[in-house]
């Protein structure tokens, strides 16, 4: 082992943008399961995914929180899928708010029953792996302001009065009162239908903080200081009954009221979002977190009927001793759970976090790779902030050379998410990643639909994503030709082809012309998404694969897969010119994707466009 790390220390000097992941240190602990560099992610939004079942669709009763700072208007009603997303609702018009916080009113009843009947696209989109944004019981349509951990939210299931009638006969902090609603059972058998499609589920839950709703909040509202889970939140005085004013005051999250944020102990300096920081979670919250998580995880004692693992949200607000505690008791549950946190900003806009600490020592299996999308999206789109391919590289170098082999390979590499603009839309805008990234900050800002060298550069990226080092991720819609700016208009319901959905106003938040434009499935981007996946279940070096950078110059990439004998060449050109290629003498190549085959010495690449090459015999 001595030779191979002396041998590549030699290999960085000789040439430093190689990358030979084979000699890359690293521990037991920081091995995430095998199958987590083997899948291609989906991730789903289920309130705007699918309604399959309108007749659980939310009401004012199951929308109720008590601190929401925004009432449900009493004539509002659930909104119709196909209607053009910046029209306002007779309810909103109504009731004049802000256009986007009326949008956090919305509902359109997208629930679980949606997903089940949608499991044949997923399958057939070349889907290995789904995460689900959350699913637990809570007011919201995001579902981070939890009302219950331990139940899945009633308007995903087929029965929510039935539901919560279930719930009100429990002890909440007490499992073994805890039953299984119509909406938790369902969910078991999305679980059990994607098993039997080899479908990888994990689930996003944050522990960071809870809803206004949540059953020990209430509590806490109701007998103050007497209240037995007065320690559980960040309470700063509650409130004096012999006085008129109420001096109740807590902590929320990032100051937002309606999350109540939970208690911190033993912790150590100051905490500053974006930095990792010692400490833990108090320990009857902690208890009931990892009862939660055991009971999905191993639904009845049955590891084969649960999740494969959990999404966890704003990762840095949490203590590095409760992860690492949380690490191992995940895996004495489930071994091969699969662990992802979300690592992100250390200061908004400008500087991402350093996911090292998150991922050794037994704390994640993974995180959401944003770190590698920003550069390469400064290298693929058409950007005020332009790099070329040889920045590109020293990047990913950088990104990937800090952590292990297989922590690289299974990390989980998004692109869009549920919190960004749409890829499509983070392509069309020139300007700084996820900054003014909305036409209420930016009138200026591409909303609708791109031009055709945006959709050429998204298809390049896509092209690199695939036959990249980590397991590729997309945002439901994204592969349908869906566009919006950032949170919440990337949120739209999802545009299935059997809808006709109306035309969409760029325009209507400004006092500007009506400008609309069509909008509904892309049949083109979707079959190339297909194409992209088919490129990366059936071609394993790709998946377990060394990377080896030939060329970095300009807006020429190319790059190696390297798996024992087997070897791709990846030729990508960013540019708008064609480039010619040199290949290595005698050599002949036949595009994966195409068919068509490269022989002599050297290829034209037409301007944005790339190729997959795997090496023929003369």
């Amino acid at each position: 082992m001595r030779y191979f790390y002396l041998s590549f220390l030699i290999l960085i000097l000789i040439a430093a943008c190689n990358y030979n992941q084979s000699n890359q240190p690293k521990k037991l602990t920081d091995t995430p399961p095998a199958w987590a560099k083997d899948v291609i992610w989906y991730q789903i939004f289920v309130e705007r995914f699918n309604n399959g079942d309108s007749s659980n669709d939310p009401s004012p009763e199951t929308m109720y929180a008590a601190s929401n700072f925004i009432e449900t208007p009493q004539n509002w009603s659930v909104t119709s899928w196909t209607q053009e997303w910046y029209q306002e609702e007779e309810w909103a018009r109504k009731d004049v708010q802000d256009f986007y916080a009326n949008l956090q009113l919305r509902r359109y009843g997208g629930d679980l029953q949606g997903v089940l009947n949608k499991l044949d696209y997923i399958q057939d989109l070349g889907i290995t792996a789904i995460y689900f944004n959350p699913l637990n019981d809570a007011p919201s349509l995001h579902k981070y302001d939890a009302r219950n951990y331990h139940h899945i939210d009633v308007t995903f299931g087929p029965d929510p009065k039935g539901d919560m009638e279930i719930m009100a006969s429990e002890d909440p902090n007490d499992p073994s009162t805890w039953k299984w609603t119509s909406a938790d059972k369902l969910f078991l058998k999305v679980i059990d239908e994607c098993h039997k499609r080899n479908i990888r589920v994990v689930l996003d839950y944050s522990w960071n903080h809870t809803g206004v709703e949540f059953w020990a909040w209430k509590d806490i509202i109701k007998n103050q200081g007497e209240s037995k889970y007065k320690d559980w939140y960040k309470i700063k005085s509650f409130d004096d009954p012999t006085t008129e004013e109420n001096e109740f005051e807590y902590e929320g999250w990032l100051n937002i009221m309606s999350l109540p944020a939970l208690t911190k102990v033993n912790t150590q300096g100051e905490h500053k979002p974006g930095h990792p920081f010692e400490g833990d979670l108090h320990p009857e919250v902690k208890k009931h977190v990892y009862d939660v998580t055991k009971r999905w995880l191993a639904p009845n004692g049955d590891v084969s009927k649960g999740l494969d693992g959990y999404r966890l949200d704003v990762a840095d607000h949490i203590p590095m001793g409760f992860w690492r505690d949380y690490y191992k008791y995940v895996k004495t549950i489930n071994p091969e759970a699969y662990l992802v946190g979300e690592i992100w900003w250390e200061e908004w806009p400008d500087k991402l976090m350093n996911p090292v600490p998150y991922l050794r020592g037994g704390v994640f299996d993974a995180v959401m790779h944003y770190q590698v999308y920003r550069p390469a999206r400064y290298f693929f789109a058409k950007s005020d902030y332009q790099i070329d391919a040889a920045q590109l590289v020293d990047s990913l170098n950088y990104q990937w050379g800090r952590i292990s082999d297989a922590t690289a390979k299974g990390m989980m590499n998004v692109a869009a998410t549920h919190d960004t603009p749409r890829l499509l839309t983070s392509f069309a805008n020139p300007g700084k990643y996820k900054y003014k990234a909305k036409p209420n900050d930016d009138e200026n800002y591409i909303t609708g639909k791109p031009d055709e060298e945006t959709y050429r550069r998204v298809k390049l990226y896509l092209l690199h994503q695939f036959t990249s080092i980590g397991a590729p991720h997309i945002w439901n819609g994204d592969e349908m030709g869906m566009w919006g700016s950032d949170d919440p208009d990337c949120r739209k319901p999802l545009w299935w082809p059997e809808y006709t959905f109306d035309d969409e106003n760029k325009n209507s938040i400004h006092d500007k012309e009506p400008e609309y434009v069509e909008v509904g499935f892309n049949a083109d981007l979707h079959g190339y998404y297909r194409q992209m996946t088919k490129l990366r279940n059936e071609n394993l070096v790709l998946k377990e694969g060394s990377i080896e950078f030939v060329k970095a110059e300009g807006s020429l990439l190319v790059y190696n897969r390297i798996n024992g004998n087997e070897k791709v060449l990846v030729v990508l050109n960013a540019g708008e010119k064609g480039l010619s290629y040199e290949f290595s003498s005698g050599k002949k190549y036949m595009d994966i994707l195409s068919g068509e085959i490269f022989e002599g010495n050297q290829m034209l690449v037409e301007g944005i466009s790339g190729h997959v090459l795997k090496e023929v015999e003369n």
